[in-house]
């Protein structure tokens, strides 16, 4: 698997032994809702989505600050669902809050972008979010995402609550 860094961050295959860091940015209040994930409440349920969601997928990263090591968030190249062609990715993140606004997100996902393009060789890269989500789409807009429009009652939330998707592409520049 494909290990990507930056300037900040490394990104790089989410192992067992980053248990203890995944829970703690999941586990936080504002984190998961945003993405339409619950919070996480045990050890034994970031173990069990780290087992289900992160571990051995290629295209997933965890977010791994260089300077002390520490996994502080995820950011993924993953199949789209909502597109039956498969030189499109979504890309999708989340990021511990104590996190948020230092840059970090913008830092990851302009180097998953240039992977997705360069490497990749997609053709574009998708992005959806909640309506409600505003720093996720201050990302999605930052990297130049096109809006592509309202994708209405797109998805069941873990309370039950049934949620609109905005829906958003990027081209690829080099095509």
């Amino acid at each position: 698997m494909t290990t990507l860094q930056t300037q900040r961050l490394i990104l790089r295959p989410i192992e067992l032994s980053d248990l203890e860091d995944i829970y703690e940015y999941s586990s936080g209040p504002n984190v998961g809702p945003n993405a339409g994930w619950k919070p996480h409440e045990t050890r034994e349920e970031s173990l069990d989505i780290m087992k289900e969601i992160f571990m051995e997928k290629e295209g997933v990263w965890g977010i791994v600050l260089r300077e002390s090591g520490k996994m502080i968030g995820s950011v993924g190249l993953i199949d789209d669902h909502k597109r039956q062609y498969d030189g499109v990715k979504m890309i999708g993140y989340a990021l511990g809050e104590e996190y948020w606004g230092l840059g970090i997100m913008s830092e990851a996902v302009k180097e998953v972008i240039r992977f997705g393009f360069e490497e990749l060789k997609l053709e574009a890269i998708s992005a959806y979010c909640f309506p409600f989500n505003d720093r996720s789409k201050a990302i999605i807009r930052k990297f130049g995402f096109e809006y592509e429009g309202i994708l209405k009652l797109a998805e069941k939330r873990y309370d039950g609550k049934v949620l609109d998707n905005e829906c958003y592409i990027l081209m690829s520049p080099i095509l």
